[in-house]
């Protein structure tokens, strides 16, 4: 999954650009990311990665914690290099590789799998940093592995509803999306009558090899993908009951409400909407400004296209697949302890607040449920309490990599029954899902 996909409730979109890294120089300042260090006398480079979101959209923000870097630490310079997501990885692996890597580093909360099990990050104390107590979990769980804390949760994103309000307005008399998934089938079935003529119109264009749609239905019911045993070892559990009740409920509302083809990926689904064959669908906030741009969309829906949390069937908000990014100490770094306040800085109360007062989602759950209730806000913020992320285990890479969850999918909507494919699923899963891939 690209990581420009997530970035915030606004739909803003990171674009490939990338600067030369920096490698840290002068006198180590301190051992590992949890060590002290007197600030004061600290010397040296803190050489830190973000990516370039950050230089887009809140510099503010960015320079207001280097000038408290720098008042804390005089004797420390502080190189800041901003990264394109299209080639951030390959970047810094090679860093890794070539002993440069930044001693701070912005990860997408769907690449920090892979370094914590490379051992490219360090362990820091999480009860050292401000909120860490209502962080949302799921965006900790990203950092997350063998009960320790390898990065630090910086701002979260989410998935939801994309509509036409035109549409809506014309088929049940009211532009609001449904909040209650009662009241979106309703909808959804009075859109259909209303648009019955056109056989290629879907009233919630749901794509079957979405699963990361179809596992967020898998959540809504209390289901996982896969699961840590006491024997120390991950296994699938897409076979048990209410990991089955989510994907056949996701499989229902696919056979219903979507009339294209039901093997294609969600990859480009805004452009269902575009084209006049769809009045919904559920994706990452940035695709209902994809509806509308003049190269991708249709501008002249504009007014018409919008978001809103999408309702899932336990009248809760839907679960979304956690979105974000998170902020690491690299293992070798020099400066690991300068470079963790930096961290603890950029994360603090004030600079989460900073960040949520521009609409983005912050990392914590005090400072997020005021934006449940801001029009702008409300949509992404309301999914992410009950979010969800994919297993922290050794060969989840793998089990991506083979499109497990999607072939499974596919094979329901073909026919298969969802015993036997959950069944068929947890076996591939079990295969690979404990093996370093």
């Amino acid at each position: 999954m690209k990581k420009r996909q997530l970035v915030s409730a606004l739909g803003i979109t990171a674009l490939a650009a990338g600067l030369t890294a920096c490698s840290s120089s002068g006198s180590p300042s301190g051992g590992g990311a949890g060590s002290s260090v007197d600030p004061k006398a600290a010397t040296g480079t803190v050489t830190v990665w973000l990516m370039d979101d950050a230089q887009k959209n809140w510099p503010d923000i960015v320079q207001q914690v280097n000038d408290e870097f720098a008042a804390k630490y005089p004797g420390v310079s502080l190189k800041l290099a901003y990264q394109g997501w299209a080639d951030k990885v390959g970047r810094l692996d090679k860093a890794l590789a070539d002993g440069n890597a930044p001693d701070v580093v912005e990860l997408g909360n769907t690449e920090t799998m892979k370094y914590v099990l490379s051992g490219a990050l360090a362990p820091v104390d999480r009860t050292t940093f401000e909120n860490s107590d209502t962080w949302i979990k799921a965006l900790a769980n990203t950092c997350t592995y063998q009960d320790k804390l390898w990065c630090v949760p910086y701002y979260a994103g989410a998935r939801v509803a994309v509509y036409n309000s035109t549409g809506f307005q014309q088929a049940t008399g009211s532009a609001e999306f449904p909040r209650t998934e009662a009241d979106l089938l309703s909808a959804l079935d009075r859109i259909a009558d209303k648009n019955k003529a056109d056989r290629t119109f879907s009233p919630l264009y749901l794509p079957g090899p979405y699963w990361y749609a179809a596992m967020s239905y898998v959540a809504a019911y209390g289901g996982s993908i896969a699961k840590f045993d006491s024997a120390g070892n991950w296994h699938g559990t897409l076979h048990d009951p209410k990991s089955q009740q989510g994907i056949s409920h996701f499989a229902d509302l696919v056979r219903k409400y979507n009339k294209g083809d039901l093997t294609v990926n969600e990859q480009n689904q805004f452009e269902t909407m575009a084209r006049g064959h769809a009045a919904s669908f559920y994706g990452n906030g940035f695709e209902a400004a994809s509806v509308t741009a003049p190269v991708t969309g249709d501008p002249s829906l504009k007014d018409a296209v919008k978001v809103a949390t999408m309702p899932g069937p336990d009248g809760k908000p839907l679960p979304t697949f956690i979105g974000g990014s998170d902020l690491a100490v690299t293992a070798k770094s020099p400066q690991a302890a300068p470079a963790t306040d930096w961290i603890r800085m950029f994360t603090s109360t004030k600079s989460e607040q900073a960040l949520a007062d521009k609409g983005i989602l912050p990392n914590n759950l005090t400072q997020l449920n005021p934006l449940k209730n801001k029009p702008t806000t409300a949509a992404a913020a309301n999914a992410v309490p009950d979010a969800w992320f994919t297993p922290l285990a050794p060969g989840w890479g793998a089990v991506e990599k083979q499109k497990i969850i999607p072939d499974m999918l596919t094979s329901i909507l073909k026919g298969k029954s969802v015993d036997q494919a959950t069944k068929d699923a947890d076996a591939a899963i079990d295969q690979l899902i404990n093996k370093p891939s």
